[in-house]
Formats: structure tokens, sequence, C-alpha cells
């Protein structure tokens, strides 16, 4: 597996900007699709975005379509998520998460490798 080190989360006013940043080790990063997922409390973890492991290809939740770009830095081992606009309900825990899929999967089920989680936290 790839071990996965997440950072960047912090306390945000709403309308404000935060980039989450992922460290991969372990493993040939650009085998991997990679993503982000939230779980805010009581609510069960979410998908957010997604990108395939040459970059080319990008999905991304509803919610923050627009306002969220994933990018990824392979020569680096590095995923990022810079968010844009943030409202009250981006707070959540944020995961990063790889898998050996071919494409910028949405399926938590896709993802075999997780981080710990970086706080993100948006005040209204």
């Amino acid at each position: 597996q790839v071990q996965l080190v997440e950072s960047g989360g912090g306390l945000v006013q709403a309308g404000g900007s935060l980039r989450l940043s992922c460290a991969a080790s372990g493993r040939t990063f650009s085998n991997y699709a990679m993503g982000w997922f939230r779980q805010a409390p009581g609510k069960e973890r979410e998908f957010v975005a997604a990108i395939s492991r040459s970059g080319v290809s990008t999905n991304y939740a509803d919610s923050v379509k627009g306002r969220f770009t994933i990018s990824r830095d392979n020569a680096k081992n590095t995923v990022y998520l810079q968010m844009n606009s943030l409202k009250a309900e981006d707070t959540a825990v944020y995961y990063c998460a790889a898998g050996l899929t071919t494409y910028a999967s949405s399926r938590r089920t896709d993802f075999g490798s997780w981080g710990q989680g970086t706080q993100v936290t948006v005040s209204s």
C-alpha cells in the first residue's frame, strides 16, 4: 500500500480559500488514481474530487464543482485540493485516498489506501 499524509487544513471564514496537500510514499505514485473525500460529524464519508493517474482526467462532486480544483505533481508524489469560495457546509475532515483504478473514480471502494485526514472548519 501507499502511505498518505494530508496537510493544509485549518479554520477559515466563509468565502475564503484553503489548499490541501497529500504527500504519498511507499509505492510508485503515478500508478495510482487519487481522490479526496470528506466526512462531517454524524454523516457518511462522501466523495469530493478525484484525478486520474496522469492527471488528464478529473471528477468532482456537484457540491464543489466550480469551487474546488484537484491537481497532482507526480514528480513530487503529491496531490492537491485547492478550495475556494468555502462555505460552512464544507466543514469536515478531509481524507486523501489512493487507488489502482485507471480513471478518476468517485467510488470509495476503488481506493485502498487512505490518509489520517485533516480538519477543515469554515466559519459563517
